[in-house]
């Protein structure tokens, strides 16, 4: 039986052949008159050539980046929380496309697409995965087109980067100015104080024994003013980071962060890490091998406080965009670094106040005269450090267009990338062999119902 089926379907695949022959006339013009029509459509077709940009991004280095900013500002909501996803969104955005599209000559004014339309139609903008690239693919009438589109969509947003960066840094910057002239204030005034007590009491410096004493108190005065710059320092960040976060109102409270035993757990094992470098500063250089694999510890710590926190906000806030989300992320750190600057502060008051029974022996005259001489010390080296660290930002704000490098510019296509005419050709070709074919075996139907 199995063979007879075999048969039948080798003598119909011959009848269809025979039919075919038959008709070859017919068959060969089907065949032909589909390749010709999609010979003639594949030159009909405007041609359209593609230019491409290459570009790398790179972390702006700071929590708060012109990126992220901008993305949250603007409400877009992506997949990933990674700034070269926050990247590609920006690069359609109506600040980056509307130059482009107001520069191109259009037809109808009233056709001239927004910023969405002109994306999908002429621009196709991919990261490749594991990578901080992004290519940048445009489509043109002309090569020259292609290319004006590829890159001015780079150099926009290079600017757009430029200037987000710039308002966030200039924001912080700002803020750590207004912490900067408190610090100066405070730092005159304990100069001022010091130096009237040394006219009055006629006390320029004190013997030997007293300064010696005193040296074994640098190290708690420098750990204390530490401890006071980086919490005005965290201060001025968290406004920042505030003040981008606008309307939306997040704090390490509403996740009762600096309550979580983990937190608290962490908060005070960098405390008591704090206290032991403290005590290794007392004997030895910030060189000793002690005291860098006590500060290597406390860097840890305070990395997987970070990561902590990130956790605990992740887990909670879900109804924002991840750049949003991000900002939060920012703000509860800010908050749970601040606890952490004055819990470190307090153990360092308690530990020098053991250590300035010491000098109770000293003549009144003479202790006063050395509290005044290191408060003076201290507030001048918190107005030293602020001042240096808004330095920092300010250099760091003419650095951050770096966060985007282009690595290729726009080249000029030599050769149009649509229509594809072998394509479309062979295309017909199919399209006619499968019509001629459907032909066959009508003929062949119409023979099996005579």
């Amino acid at each position: 039986m199995e063979n007879k089926l075999q048969q039948e379907d080798i003598i119909d695949l011959g009848k269809l052949a025979q039919i075919a022959i038959e008709h070859k006339k017919e068959v060969f013009s089907i065949i032909a008159g589909c390749t010709i029509v999609a010979a003639g459509i594949s030159f009909v077709l405007p041609k359209q050539y593609e230019s491409t940009t290459l570009v790398q991004t790179r972390s702006a280095g700071k929590d708060i980046g012109g990126a992220a900013a901008m993305a949250s500002m603007m409400g877009i909501g992506t997949v990933e929380s990674s700034s070269t996803t926050s990247y590609i969104e920006l690069m359609k955005s109506r600040r980056v496309l509307n130059p482009i599209i107001n520069s191109m000559e259009w037809e109808d004014e009233k056709k001239k697409p927004d910023a969405d339309d002109f994306a999908k139609k002429h621009l196709d903008i991919k990261n490749t995965k594991q990578t901080n690239l992004i290519t940048i693919t445009a489509k043109g009438k002309t090569p020259e087109e292609a290319q004006m589109i590829s890159q001015e969509v780079a150099d926009n947003f290079l600017k757009l980067q430029t200037d987000m960066n710039q308002q966030t840094q200039s924001l912080l910057v700002k803020f750590l100015e207004e912490r900067i002239d408190e610090a100066k204030k405070d730092a005159e005034d304990a100069r001022e104080k010091f130096a009237q007590y040394q006219q009055e009491h006629k006390i320029y410096s004190p013997d030997e024994q007293a300064r010696s004493t005193v040296n074994k108190m640098n190290a708690f005065d420098e750990a204390l003013g530490n401890m006071q710059v980086q919490q005005k320092a965290t201060q001025a960040k968290l406004a920042a980071v505030s003040a981008k976060l606008g309307d939306i109102r997040s704090s390490s409270q509403n996740y009762n962060i600096n309550d979580n035993e983990i937190v608290k757990g962490l908060r005070n094992q960098i405390v008591s890490a704090q206290l032991e470098l403290l005590n290794l500063r007392e004997h030895y250089t910030e060189e000793h091998p002690e005291v860098i694999s006590v500060k290597e510890k406390i860097t840890k710590l305070n990395q997987n406080l970070t990561n902590e926190v990130n956790t605990m906000v992740a887990s909670k806030y879900t109804t924002l965009n991840p750049t949003q989300a991000d900002l939060v992320k920012d703000q509860a750190n800010a908050e749970v670094s601040m606890a952490v600057a004055k819990a470190s502060e307090e153990a360092i008051q308690a530990r020098k106040a053991e250590k300035e029974k010491e000098l109770e022996g000293f003549p009144q005259n003479v202790l006063e005269y050395l509290n005044l001489q290191r408060d003076t010390n201290i507030k001048e080296q918190i107005y030293t450090n602020l001042i240096k660290q808004a330095e920092d930002n300010k250099i760091q704000e003419a650095m951050e267009s770096m966060d985007i490098q282009i690595i290729d510019y726009a080249n000029l296509p030599q050769k149009p990338s649509a229509p594809k005419k072998k394509l479309i050709v062979l295309g017909g070709l199919l399209a006619g062999i499968i019509l001629s074919l459907i032909r066959v075996i009508t003929i062949s139907n119409k023979m099996n119902d005579i």
